[in-house]
């Protein structure tokens, strides 16, 4: 859904922002949609979707099948043009793919937007194989290790505005989705510097996360390991993966130092 414009603001572009509603509105159960259904996606009026979609066909980010519009492959140059100016490679993977290495679980790096876990690094292994992930997946924050490690550190007035505004479902029957105890295990994450989770985003996935720090102390990133509890227990995952991650993520606040524009990319 399109976000509302600040009317006070003479400098918002109405058409942009449509524009990338538009893009936002295809996903995975998504993947071609007719006029109409982007516009009851999107709020929009229909003739407003239909300029905007001409103009995404002219520059090559949509496509046309019959009545159906589809992404086309040049949407990836807008994210890989992030990933680039940002030295993911050199400031992140580098130091992520050895825990992948050693221990066969998948590693990635994880920033909130929203109320959701964004990923923005993803190292995969065959072995974890109910999780379909990847760069730009996105899943609920109190569902995740990743989410839950950034949660933790957000200063109160943010985490207030978070509970806020959080509907927490249930993904499987072991997800916690009292906001209470959600709370609870926050505050137990942030005493313990780690958060763990075991098939609450789906059954038989289990993940241990630790958060990043900027600089001045605020936490920008979580990384995080996961694997199938056939494989490994949980507890065996911690005890392993666990110094992994914080000597990862000691590494990386080293990187980041380096790097502040990734920094002032990431926090909001």
């Amino acid at each position: 859904m399109l976000q509302k414009n600040p009317r006070e603001d003479g400098e918002y572009l109405n058409a942009l922002a449509r524009g990338l509603a538009v893009l936002r509105a295809f996903g995975r159960g998504k993947p071609g949609m007719t006029l109409s259904e982007i516009a009851a996606c999107t709020e929009l009026n229909p003739a407003v979707v239909r300029r905007c979609l001409n103009t995404l066909v002219h520059l090559g980010y949509v496509g046309k099948k019959d009545k159906l519009f589809l992404l086309r492959p040049e949407v990836f140059s807008l994210g890989s043009a992030y990933i680039e100016s940002m030295n993911l490679e050199e400031v992140v993977v580098q130091h992520l793919q050895p825990i992948r290495d050693l221990t066969g679980n998948s590693t990635a790096m994880a920033v909130l937007s929203g109320q959701e876990a964004l990923f923005m690094v993803y190292n995969s292994t065959k072995l974890l194989a109910r999780i379909v992930a990847g760069v730009g997946t996105r899943f609920p924050a109190y569902a995740t290790a990743a989410g839950r490690a950034l949660l933790a550190w957000l200063d109160k007035p943010r985490l207030n505005a978070y509970f806020a505004s959080l509907h927490p479902i249930a993904l499987t029957d072991r997800t916690i989705t009292s906001k209470a105890k959600l709370k609870q295990i926050l505050a137990e994450v942030k005493k313990q510097g780690y958060a763990a989770i075991e098939s609450e985003l789906d059954y038989g996935v289990a993940s241990v996360a630790v958060p990043v720090f900027s600089e001045d102390g605020r936490v920008v990133a979580a990384l995080s390991c996961s694997t199938s509890p056939a494989r490994q227990t949980l507890a065996n995952m911690v005890e392993e993966a666990l110094p992994l991650l914080r000597q990862a993520a000691h590494d990386i606040e080293i990187e980041l130092r380096r790097s502040p524009m990734l920094v002032y990319s990431i926090i909001n």
